[in-house]
């Protein structure tokens, strides 16, 4: 296309934009308007891309930062030849594809659920590490910002990460319209004020008007043939740009326009031109580690064995068995034992540092392109990435994340460094599997299980060395459960998972010392859990006492509860977990502080029989 085919592009996709959002009577058409020109440069001159075909390996990959400007991403759909423009004027209904953010969940042509801002970019750096360090296909990474969103501090984690690995093949192009949703953004028009920042974490900047499709051009150009470093496009735009009313004003974030066919009539009317995106070059085969037979780490019963230990070792082993599983580091690789994969598979083991955002961000990214990603750190520090889980799971992500040091038991390190809401956290995420372990054999199988779950899985591991209980042939089947103790003369059931199950055992056989039976469960499999075994022992024994090195509030007390909650009658139920604010000491004294150790487990078991609360 010519400059002229380019801006009466760019105009049709305003166009389109606006009537979306008066179709609509919501959506963001002003904050669409503004990157117009950038888009349609794009889809016309340098976005390799088969819309029939959106997972070709050579595809370039495109991830709309903004998502609220999704209004101008579906007109370049429609301009694409995609969608239709009776769909395009279903946005936002009930029903239609075109959400009022993009997901992948439905649209095959977007790679990730957008919307929150500040993840487009870091998603954007997992793309593009893939397919610098793993596809090796020579595809490229388009991501579109907002000014808004580089406030955010995962923007900024992504980009010095982008820098230091030199994703020449990560192209940013930031809508510079210098209006936020309440005003003015930090930095206006100031483009040098960012291209300041960027060029800090060693990217190659270019400042362009963003509204002159010759320069845009160039810049693409430009940004094409950079080696060596990423490029970001800083584009000073307009919101709102081609129509009077609206261009560069406050307060019209988020609203369409209120005289829509005024503004289509000033943008130059309604068009129907269609783009022939080029096509992406030939499909190169894809680069891949061949894998073979899995052999798991074998640990015999009664042999002390750390489970983030057995992780590592399963992870590793797993690595051997599949060449698509790949390793993603906060950090704290020695701690969370994931450097045992490192040393084996250093080719596919990724460092992100101390950038937990970048590191889940990553790990979608990579998801995205097909890996089977575990990303592993604290399990105190991924509340931190909270966010981007629950964007993950927006988007249908499949990845593995593994949260270490969990609880009190981690002894004197106090509770800054303790996961003690991890479990809530995860439970809560849509379509997720939370697994908490309580032995290595256990692990081990369970950190295999997992390459094969779809949606967020995530795997809870413990600091300390606990005794193997299950021999290296026992089966765990996500949702399952194991009865550990049991007999007909069972007062209660003790439930527990993961540090809380050997306490749990403990207090059990002490108990019957003193002729009082109790059963044990391991739910090991806190989502989804067992309901008919938790229901079986609910019938049997009439109480259950839940015992966990966690918050009472979502984890699993409120796990066990969720067997009953389809109208079945619920039992007795006491919760005992870390109620109180811990400080440091050691291990066996921060659960006997937190009350479920197995003499406080004991102690609430005689309890409830000797005041003949339970059968």
């Amino acid at each position: 296309m010519n400059s002229r085919q380019l801006h009466e592009l760019a105009q049709q996709l305003r166009v389109d934009s606006v009537r979306a959002a008066a179709a609509a009577g919501s959506g963001h058409p002003t904050s669409s308007m503004s990157a117009a020109d950038l888009m349609a440069v794009l889809l016309a001159h340098h976005f390799r891309y088969d819309f029939e075909r959106p997972s070709h390996p050579a595809n370039d990959r495109f991830v709309l930062s903004k998502g609220h400007a999704s209004p101008l991403l579906y007109a370049a759909y429609k301009a694409a030849g995609a969608i239709n423009d009776t769909e395009l004027l279903t946005f936002r209904k009930l029903g239609s594809r075109l959400e009022g953010h993009p997901t992948p969940r439905r649209l095959p042509w977007v790679e990730t659920a957008t919307g929150s801002l500040g993840q487009g970019l870091p998603i954007g750096v997992g793309i593009a590490l893939a397919g610098q360090r793993l596809d090796r296909t020579g595809y490229r990474v388009w991501v579109l910002c907002g000014d808004s969103e580089l406030a955010e501090g995962s923007v900024w984690e992504a980009a010095e990460h982008a820098g230091t690995e030199h994703l020449d093949n990560l192209i940013a192009i930031v809508d510079v319209n210098r209006l936020g949703q309440r005003g003015p953004t930090r930095h206006g028009h100031d483009l040098d004020a960012y291209a300041r920042r960027f060029k800090a974490f060693d990217w190659h900047t270019i400042e362009i008007d963003g509204h002159d499709v010759e320069a845009i051009d160039r810049a693409c150009s430009e940004a094409e043939s950079t080696t060596g470093q990423p490029t970001v496009i800083l584009a000073r735009t307009l919101k709102g740009k081609g129509v009077t009313g609206v261009e560069d004003r406050e307060g019209l974030h988020g609203k369409p326009l209120k005289d829509a066919e005024e503004a289509i009539a000033e943008l130059g009317g309604v068009r129907d031109l269609r783009v022939e995106v080029q096509p992406p070059p030939p499909a190169r085969t894809l680069h891949a580690v061949q894998g073979g037979h899995l052999e798991l780490p074998r640990y015999d019963v009664g042999d002390e064995v750390a489970t983030r230990d057995a992780f590592g070792h399963a992870l590793a082993a797993l690595g051997n068995a599949r060449g698509d599983v790949v390793a993603i580091d906060g950090e704290v690789g020695d701690s969370t034992r994931a450097e045992y994969f490192a040393k084996e598979h250093p080719e596919r083991y990724f460092e992100c540092y101390i950038a937990e955002q970048l590191m889940v961000a990553t790990a979608v990214g990579m998801s995205i392109r097909g890996w089977v990603p575990y990303a592993a750190t604290f399990a105190a520090f991924l509340t931190r990435a909270h966010d981007f889980i629950r964007m993950a799971s927006i988007s249908g992500a499949d990845i593995n994340l593994v949260g270490s040091h969990a609880g009190c038991a981690i002894g004197e390190d106090g509770p800054s460094q303790m996961g003690l809401e991890d479990l809530a956290m995860f439970r809560a995420v849509y379509d997720s599997t939370v697994l908490y372990p309580c032995d290595a054999n256990q692990t081990a199988k369970l950190v295999a299980a997992m390459a094969g779950l779809e949606g967020i899985r995530y795997l809870r591991t413990s600091r300390g060395e606990t005794p193997v209980v299950y021999g290296p042939t026992e089966e765990f089947p996500v949702g399952g459960s194991k009865v550990l103790r049991a007999s007909s003369e069972d007062r209660l059931t003790l439930v527990a998972a993961g540090v809380t199950v050997h306490e749990a055992l403990k207090a059990a056989d002490a108990l019957a010392e003193q002729g009082i039976r109790v059963r044990v469960i391991d739910l090991y499999s806190v989502k989804p859990v067992d309901r008919e075994t938790l229901r079986e022992a609910a019938e049997r024994t009439g109480c259950l006492l839940t015992v966990e090195d966690h918050r009472a509030e979502g984890g699993l007390g409120d796990a066990v509860l969720d067997a009953f909650l389809d109208g079945r009658p619920v039992p007795r139920l006491v919760r005992l977990a870390v109620r109180t604010m811990p400080g440091s000491a050691t291990p066996a004294e921060q659960l006997h502080a937190a009350g479920i150790d197995a003499e406080s487990i004991a102690a609430a078991a005689r309890l409830l029989v000797e005041h003949a609360v339970v059968p």
